[in-house]
């Protein structure tokens, strides 16, 4: 006997609009594994986005607590989380989960650097939404030791930027750092962490800006999981809002790059 079709049962599934592209995996969203670094503003983006698409099991790591400054740009922050110097990725996991009954985040508040190896195993990707070219690379090598591919993110007022790194095909984002890079990288700064010796100034921030690129990352997310490497962003995505233009930048792998260095398969 054939199934009754319930009239109103489209719009009872949640997820019923996304079942509707043909490519899309749903049950492979559902069932990854996704660390995300960094619970600032593009991170409040990116994890919204993450499980109102499906995800369910994100790992949220970020060592400072929210600030006022935070309250214009994060969705999921509030005037009480300021007060009570909540951890950033606690609210964040707190508000995953206030969005979606299915949502299953894990809060891990510390540095990402001083984080156990074995937080990389068994990941499907990995979503970098950090302000600082240090704890990027250090990431950026440490997803591509665990073969997980890697969406990074990042912005400068109405500038913004998306790199995927898919190990061990293409440039990694150590392939396309400069020497002003390089010295930067070199010095150690933190926005709330001890032991800070130099800071980086403050970089110009607005959401509209911060709404796109958490978009391209999550849907680049999404392909990566669904099994359509072909559909995946190859080089870098730059965005510019002051121009209305976006456009994509060429990477290529740099021979001498440290991380291609110790995976030599890295150069297919």
């Amino acid at each position: 006997m054939a199934d009754t079709l319930r009239v109103g049962s489209a719009d009872s599934d949640r997820y019923d609009r996304s079942r509707r592209i043909e490519w899309l995996d749903l049950d492979r969203l559902s069932n990854s594994n996704v660390l995300l670094v960094g619970a600032g503003a593009l991170g409040n983006e990116v994890s919204k986005n993450l499980v109102l698409s499906g995800f369910r099991k994100i790992t949220v790591v970020d060592m400072d607590h929210v600030v006022g400054s935070n309250l214009s740009r994060c969705m999921f922050f509030t005037e009480d989380d300021v007060e009570k110097k909540v951890y950033k990725a606690e609210a964040v996991a707190r508000g995953m989960r206030r969005l979606s009954p299915d949502a299953a985040p894990e809060a891990v508040v510390g540095k990402v650097e001083d984080m156990p190896h074995d937080i990389w195993n068994g990941r499907d990707v990995v979503l970098g939404c950090l302000d600082n070219i240090q704890t990027r690379l250090h990431v950026n090598s440490h997803a591509y030791s665990a073969q997980v591919p890697f969406v990074d993110g990042g912005m400068d007022g109405f500038v913004g930027k998306v790199m995927v790194v898919r190990p061990p095909k293409g440039a990694c984002l150590q392939c396309g750092m400069n020497r002003t890079h390089a010295k930067v990288a070199e010095l150690r700064f933190s926005c709330t962490g001890s032991g800070v010796v130099f800071h980086q100034p403050r970089v110009p921030a607005e959401i509209t800006t911060t709404s796109i690129i958490s978009a391209f990352m999550v849907r680049e997310a999404i392909k990566i999981v669904s099994g359509r490497s072909d559909l995946l962003l190859f080089n870098v995505f730059y965005y510019d809002g002051k121009r209305n233009v976006s456009e994509e930048i060429e990477v290529p792998v740099n021979p001498d790059c440290p991380v291609h260095t110790l995976h030599s398969d890295g150069y297919k």
